[in-house]
């Protein structure tokens, strides 16, 4: 669809950064029996070398439409979210002169890439047009975030665009940086971070089904042994979680969106631990992270025979883990 643009330009420029190390046991990566968003996560966790993000680019569309999550220009189409019916309609509820997109597709599908790349559009959008996204309905968390840092996208179902901004803004160069920590600042802005041990943030059954059956049993014995908080995303409004997660020395959950939470709220020099599935290793944290100057460590749980999707953490190797993060100085 980019080539169809009748107008492109650089917003900000491209960074590379050192590969920040990892921090692991000897031995968990083997373990791993499959993995999302790469080929390997061997290279991606040793240190040295450096990661090249690209620089955000802004391209300007005639003639535009975004009916049910799909966006067409000429021929060309580009989807966004999953179709609310099989035949899409052919009518439009509303027509735009100057619109921006600040909705993609994994930010569309999944929580955590949602407060990295479409929260972080807004911005962009704003001095570009009306801020559109799909008419996809926000979930009770998303709202808050929205409220709290004073995103207002509006939401289409079927629109038709005069012109039509769209961004290229998926790499973690130091802009996007700059807008995450914008968005930070105004979650903080109303809580008092004394700084805690840190934040166990409770997964449970959310998201696509992956299940560490010993979750609350570690969750417990880091809040009696360590002092950690215990906050639950499918119970805790967005309040409890930020006060919560709010000058956590190390953030620690099974890996998933729901860790974007205190990723959000996490300090520079400060840690995250991510409790990996052993059939689906994730580092696509790390990346904002390594921008970010905090530390990545992870366990590989141990898969569970009777449960496809189930597996466990082993609370010695997680206890040993966590030792390994540096401390940031008090």
């Amino acid at each position: 669809m980019h080539s169809l643009a009748k107008k492109f330009w650089e917003i900000a420029p491209g960074a590379a950064f050192v590969r920040r190390p990892s921090f692991f046991l000897p031995g968990q990566l083997d373990r791993v029996t499959g993995w999302a968003y790469m080929d390997d996560p061997r290279q991606e966790m040793q240190s040295g070398g450096e990661l090249y993000q690209k620089p955000t680019r802004g391209f300007l569309f005639d003639d535009a439409w975004l009916i049910d999550g799909t966006l067409y220009k000429g021929s060309v189409r580009s989807y966004l979210s999953r179709r609310s019916r099989r035949i899409p309609q052919c009518w439009v509820e509303s027509t735009v002169d100057r619109a921006a997109l600040c909705g993609t597709y994994d930010g569309l599908g999944f929580f955590g890439l949602w407060l990295t790349d479409d929260c972080t559009l807004v911005p962009l959008a704003e001095r570009e047009g009306v801020p559109v996204t799909t008419h996809q309905p926000p979930s009770s968390h998303m709202q808050a975030y929205e409220a709290q840092i004073g995103l207002r996208p509006e939401r289409v179902r079927a629109a038709y665009f005069r012109e039509l901004v769209v961004f290229d803004d998926l790499d973690h160069n130091l802009d996007k940086g700059r807008r995450f920590e914008v968005m930070r600042g105004k979650l903080l802005a109303n809580v008092k971070a004394e700084r805690h041990p840190g934040v166990f943030i409770l997964r449970r059954d959310s998201g696509k089904r992956r299940v560490m059956h010993n979750e609350i049993e570690v969750a417990e014995h880091l809040r009696k042994r360590r002092g950690f908080r215990v906050v639950d995303v499918t119970k805790d409004d967005l309040p409890a979680i930020v006060g919560a997660s709010a000058g956590a020395e190390v953030v620690v959950g099974v890996e998933g969106s729901h860790l974007m939470h205190g990723l959000l709220l996490l300090e520079r020099g400060r840690s995250l631990l991510a409790l990996q599935p052993p059939h689906r290793f994730c580092s696509v944290l790390k990346r904002t992270m390594d921008r970010d100057g905090q530390h990545f460590g992870f366990v590989v749980c141990h898969a569970d025979n009777s449960d496809n999707a189930g597996f466990r953490a082993d609370l010695d190797e997680v206890e040993r883990t966590l030792d390994l993060l540096p401390r940031t100085p008090p």
